[in-house]
């Protein structure tokens, strides 16, 4: 073989092996890319669970404090309940004993002739032993007479024309009122003083010196 063959071959050997190469390269473009190592796979998967994780746990702390503050108003509200409870708990036993001081107080305002002088005493003495009583548990009479009528603890039976009191005063008491505590058992039956229709006709007269 000549060196003119052997260069030939030499130059077609070498295309050749060029022709392979880019065959090689082509096919390898052609395949679809390799996927991420697992170890990159398992950190994401990781990352997505405690992201996830996260959140439910901030979920549940939220859902705890409002828990939390529910309980204390629970709390707070049952003190509150158990305090009423104890405060005016005896207030329908109280409600029933005031007939009684009711009738006490009628048989005080009979005519002292009409009665025994013992007997009297015994009463004013029953009647103040059972106030003492009532006063251990928190009830404390309305004030009435010689005030000024309070809708919110007197209330008006009648009205009396009176010159010797101020107008809307409580002229004299027909039924009791009482407190238990500071909540009002009932209020006070009053009658309630006016000035006199003549006191009032004068007012409108005109004064005859000013005309002149």
């Amino acid at each position: 073989m000549n060196n003119a063959e052997e260069t030939g071959k030499g130059i077609e050997g070498a295309r050749d092996s060029e022709a392979g190469a880019a065959a090689e390269g082509l096919e390898e473009e052609r395949q679809p890319k390799k996927r991420k190592p697992r170890k990159e796979q398992e950190i994401g998967m990781f990352k997505a669970q405690l992201e996830e994780k996260t959140k439910q746990a901030e979920e549940n702390y939220d859902r705890f404090l409002r828990a939390q503050a529910e309980l204390e108003n629970y709390k707070k509200r049952v003190e509150r309940e158990k305090t009423g409870l104890v405060k005016y708990g005896n207030e329908e036993l109280i409600k029933a004993i005031l007939p009684v001081m009711d009738n006490l107080e009628r048989a005080l305002d009979q005519a002292p002739g009409e009665n025994p002088d013992g007997l009297m005493e015994g009463i004013k003495i029953t009647r103040d032993q059972l106030l003492q009583v009532l006063e251990k548990f928190g009830v404390t009479l309305v004030a009435a007479v010689g005030v000024p009528f309070d809708p919110s603890k007197h209330q008006a039976m009648m009205q009396v024309e009176s010159a010797d009191h101020e107008p809307n005063t409580v002229v004299s008491e027909l039924q009791k009122g009482y407190f238990l505590n500071d909540r009002l058992l009932r209020p006070a039956m009053v009658s309630v003083a006016q000035p006199p229709r003549q006191q009032e006709q004068g007012k409108d007269l005109p004064n005859q010196d000013e005309e002149k």
